[in-house]
């Protein structure tokens, strides 16, 4: 296997695609781009073949701010939407173990990273659970009563829109 090719000779998968899309759509909306070259723009990001001729499309405009997600004090801090479906993330993992908030990352997760960094932390916490009372032949089901406050407390961290991390859980899921 050859391994002499750079990193912008690799070829981009529609992924990679993504924010480079939604940042020509940010530059034509704050006016950097007319419609004629926002057009031709758009066609060589979808046609783009390799890292390269990906970058070569943004790469006169202004980088897109950055911010961590779910984080107040950088960039926007979370709706009042938003802190209520982490928290439900939260709060629905004790009746359902792992399966609401995975479905609740799956639904609105895409739309929010606040809510997707809450029910991640709510799956991963609820399948370490479920490992360790499986592993343990289920003498490790008396953690749930411990689980139960501590879904009780993330769910107000989340209200408060602040983030919450599960110690001691198994990160299976990003």
């Amino acid at each position: 296997m050859d391994s002499s090719y750079a990193v912008g000779d690799l070829r981009v998968s529609d992924a990679e695609r993504e924010p480079v899309i939604e940042r020509l759509q940010d530059a034509y909306a704050e006016g950097r781009l007319d419609h004629d070259e926002f057009d031709m723009r758009m066609h060589l990001a979808m046609t783009a073949k390799t890292r390269n001729d990906l970058a070569a499309v943004t790469r006169d405009l202004v980088p897109a701010p950055r911010q961590a997600p779910g984080r107040p004090g950088y960039g926007e801090p979370p709706t009042g939407e938003d802190r209520m479906l982490a928290a439900a993330a939260h709060a629905i993992s004790v009746p359902t173990l792992f399966v609401g908030p995975l479905v609740l990352m799956l639904l609105s997760g895409k739309r929010s990273a606040y809510v997707r960094q809450h029910a991640v932390q709510a799956v991963n916490f609820h399948l370490t659970l479920l490992l360790l009372t499986t592993v343990t032949f289920g003498v490790g089901g008396v953690v749930y009563a411990v689980a139960w406050i501590l879904s009780a407390v993330a769910a107000v961290y989340a209200l408060a829109g602040r983030p919450f991390r599960y110690r001691w859980s198994l990160r299976l899921v990003r």
